[in-house]
């Protein structure tokens, strides 16, 4: 029986053709599945996973379509960070996004194969994150604040804004790493600006009410609140700091807008949108050490001056011409 070569040869192109076609749809109806690790409550991380769930609709995903998302909150209590991680790594997500120092470690001690994406960490090459930010090696990769180059900005805004400024407190965990690097950069610019840096070391809620103690005794005209701080103990700050007319100054806007003086750093929204662009690169085959950790170009400086005239400060001209958002 003689066959007919050219109809051997579209019966094989028909055949592949199927197989590809096959393929593609059993990898369109993959739903990935997506852990979630932060270490603050839902409320206090809205505004960054609304960014992020945007940030992945725009690349084409849906939850409960083509992703699956398995949320972890530690609700401010960080000793719950590497259960809740162990948790997601026994889900066997395809991805880990998480943010902030001690979320990030958890995630890294809890898994050495599962990609990691980092929404935000001050500084991950120094603490031990990533290799370096160009290469990042392993298995994490991300957007980084640069925290520590941040802080002494932020102290020489509030000495513009009080002129006669001699003390500072700054709140912070000296068991966070990120936190150790920050208040060396502090102590650093504190000295520049000739101002006297008072330490609240704060690792518990015990410690919060001895800070609290020394800050009535030292009397230091601002306190500087660090992310992580805000996320443990925001409410007793803010409370503490109103009945006292302490103005606080914070990280990101998030804060600022509804508490405390002012916030000067990157938009923590914007770089969890960012976050997303990281995730979809990884679920397509990309490995977390060939890219490189993303730092932020745009820093935006916010006056709440609503929380100026109650504690009966007025902002200078001067600084209200730079900033980029106004609370009234």
């Amino acid at each position: 029986m003689i066959v007919n070569k050219g109809i051997v040869i579209w019966l094989l192109a028909i055949i592949f053709l199927s197989t590809v076609n096959l393929a593609e749809a059993q990898q369109a109806k993959k739903i990935f599945s997506i852990g979630f690790l932060v270490p603050g409550t839902h409320s206090s991380y809205s505004a960054r996973i609304e960014a992020f769930r945007q940030g992945l609709r725009e690349l084409g995903y849906a939850e409960g379509q083509n992703i699956s998302i398995e949320y972890r909150y530690a609700d401010g209590k960080f000793d719950r960070l590497p259960d809740l991680a162990s948790e997601l790594v026994r889900l066997k997500v395809d991805a880990i996004v998480t943010g902030d120092t001690p979320a990030v470690q958890a995630a890294k001690n809890a898994t050495s194969t599962i990609p990691i994406v980092m929404g935000n960490v001050a500084d991950p090459v120094t603490v031990g994150l990533v290799a370096s930010l160009a290469r990042p090696g392993g298995n994490i990769t991300g957007l980084s604040t640069l925290a520590p180059d941040l802080d002494g900005k932020r102290l020489e805004l509030l000495k513009e804004i009080l002129p006669k400024l001699a003390r500072v407190g700054f709140i912070w965990d000296p068991t966070n790493s990120a936190m150790r690097l920050r208040f060396k950069e502090v102590q650093g610019a504190a000295q520049v600006l000739e101002i006297t840096l008072q330490s609240l070391e704060v690792r518990n809620p015990q410690e919060l009410e001895s800070a609290f103690e020394a800050v009535i005794r030292e009397r230091p005209s601002a306190l500087m609140v660090p992310n992580t701080i805000v996320i443990a103990h925001g409410k007793q700050i803010v409370d503490f700091a109103s009945k006292n007319r302490l103005p606080l100054i914070y990280d990101t806007r998030e804060f600022a807008e509804t508490s405390g003086l002012m916030s000067y750093g990157p938009s923590f929204p914007d770089l969890w949108r960012r976050a997303a662009i990281y995730l979809d690169k990884i679920l397509k085959g990309t490995k977390p050490a060939d890219l490189p950790v993303e730092q932020p170009t745009k820093f935006e400086l916010v006056i709440n001056l609503k929380t100026a005239k109650q504690i009966g400060l007025t902002v200078p001209q001067s600084v209200l011409y730079r900033v980029d958002r106004i609370i009234k």
